[in-house]
């Protein structure tokens, strides 16, 4: 199993011992675990229902997502993004370090970030349509997303949230996620590339082999960009040991906040303020 291990704000030897004792109590399968990490992705043919479509939920997965820069990670080469984005987005984000990061406070990510900690898709699959699929999210706050797959149309008037309202649809092998109703809070990565109310993404999502899975995203918000653009990311499963694991992390909870760079709040002695 993967073992996740915290440490603010402690000497090198201390983390040696700890990591040291944490390998120890992941046992015998712990090299098992380690070596499949080192051999990459996982080799092998798409996985199927029973039905014939594509099965997302044998695995758990990483990456897939932004995490500390969209723009470069989504492929896109330097300055391509920032230089379709509107005079006040482009100064809003030259005001924001990662000291001021919603995430950081345990706020939700939004879409298509996504954190080092994995996720899992969750079909319905029986003898009638799928009606909802979701996805669980093991990090920050523990969240989940709920994707209506029965045909449904977006509403006509929705409440902005963290994570709209998702309807999907399968093109083939491809699973195609758009997703309207964002709230304008959460940043697209940690360099803090903003949006508007008016962001309407879709995701589509393609298994690519029994590891790999791309995720190719198109991001539409008239209100801060000054047209759409595409970006592609490729998620990983993890090994099959691995499943998805307890995280606790509550709004304006400022646990570990101290390790992001250039924080200046407030300390307790000589150690950072937990």
């Amino acid at each position: 199993m993967r073992k996740i291990l915290v440490v603010s704000a402690m000497t090198g030897a201390l983390v040696c011992l700890l990591v040291q004792s944490a390998l120890m109590q992941a046992g015998p399968e712990a090299g098992k675990v380690a070596a499949a990490r080192r051999a990459g992705p996982a080799k092998g043919a798409v996985p199927r229902l029973p039905d014939g479509s594509v099965n997302l939920m044998d695995a758990i997965w990483t990456g897939g997502g932004p995490v500390n820069d969209l723009e470069s990670q989504g492929g896109l080469k330097k300055g391509e993004l920032d230089a379709l984005m509107l005079p006040w987005a482009r100064d809003l984000m030259a005001t924001r370090d990662e000291t001021q990061e919603p995430h950081n406070a345990c706020l939700p990510m939004g879409v298509p970030r996504v954190t080092p900690f994995p996720y899992r898709f969750v079909q319905n699959y029986t003898h009638k349509a799928a009606t909802h699929m979701f996805i669980l999210h093991e990090g920050n706050i523990h969240t989940y997303r709920q994707i209506f797959m029965d045909g449904r149309k977006h509403p006509a008037e929705l409440d902005s949230t963290w994570l709209g309202h998702s309807i999907g649809h399968w093109e083939k092998d491809t699973l195609v996620i758009d997703t309207v109703g964002y709230n304008d809070k959460f940043w697209f990565d940690r360099r803090g590339h903003p949006h508007t109310e008016q962001l309407h993404t879709v995701e589509r999502w393609t298994r690519l082999s029994l590891g790999e899975m791309e995720n190719k995203f198109t991001l539409d918000d008239p209100g801060a960009y000054t047209r759409p653009v595409t970006f592609t990311f490729m998620a990983v499963a993890s090994p099959p040991q691995d499943e998805l694991l307890e995280y606790i992390c509550q709004e304006n909870n400022q646990y570990g906040v101290a390790t992001v760079p250039g924080y200046k709040g407030p300390t307790m002695g000589n150690q950072p303020k937990k």
